[in-house]
């Protein structure tokens, strides 16, 4: 419906009693839709006032088949690989305030996770995410949400796979996110890029060559 522009950008959605009738979904089922909405920019609520369409969601709608196979998980490090390095480039460039706490909030909750011994895949997806937003350029976060599925089967697997570690590989792999946050602090574009890249290719690496630590 937002697609299409049956419901334009600033107009009010439905209730969710009625859009629950219209789409035939449960109401526990649109809400979860909704809050993903209202995370990825596309909707936002005013309270008293119900939700509005703040963007349309372009290719942030669009989402790619699920990982059938080792190929897949592979394709999609490279995908992330050029997407996030050149995200990272420009949210050292263009990254506010505002993006700066988002990613300390994020890179702490990391740190409690590597201290804690948890798995952190949620706090890993945030981080990367807020990378992204900070880049300043919508299509960046829509591609990555177009795959958000695949990059989180990926990040499953290489964060289960530290678990199975000594502690070090996770304050490596720890270290890598404070490299990219510092570089972005910095406003130091090159080194931003250069530093999601290693991160990538690295959480590649362990996956299919074998450890790095």
């Amino acid at each position: 419906m937002i697609v299409s522009g049956e419901i334009p950008v600033g107009a009010k959605l439905p209730t969710e009693h009625a859009l629950s009738d219209q789409l035939e979904v449960s109401r526990p089922v649109l809400r979860q839709a909704l809050k993903q909405l209202r995370e990825d920019g596309v909707i936002v609520s005013r309270q008293g006032s119900g939700s509005f369409v703040q963007q349309r969601p372009e290719g942030a709608v669009l989402d790619f088949a699920p990982v059938g196979s080792i190929a897949d998980i592979q394709r999609t490090f490279e995908f992330r690989t050029a997407i996030e390095s050149e995200a990272a480039y420009l949210a050292a460039l263009r990254r506010s305030d505002e993006d700066m706490h988002r990613l300390s909030v994020a890179l702490a909750e990391l740190d409690r996770c590597v201290h804690d011994g948890s798995l952190g895949v949620d706090e890993d997806e945030e981080f990367h995410r807020a990378v992204c937003a900070a880049s300043d350029n919508q299509y960046f976060v829509a591609a990555r949400t177009s795959m958000k599925r695949n990059i989180l089967t990926g990040m499953n697997l290489t964060r289960n796979l530290s678990l199975t570690k000594p502690q070090d590989r996770l304050e490596m792999v720890q270290k890598e996110h404070h490299a990219i946050f510092n570089a972005i602090e910095q406003r130091n574009a090159g080194a931003s890029r250069a530093a999601m890249r290693a991160h990538v290719d690295n959480a590649r690496r362990r996956v299919f060559e074998g450890p790095l630590i």
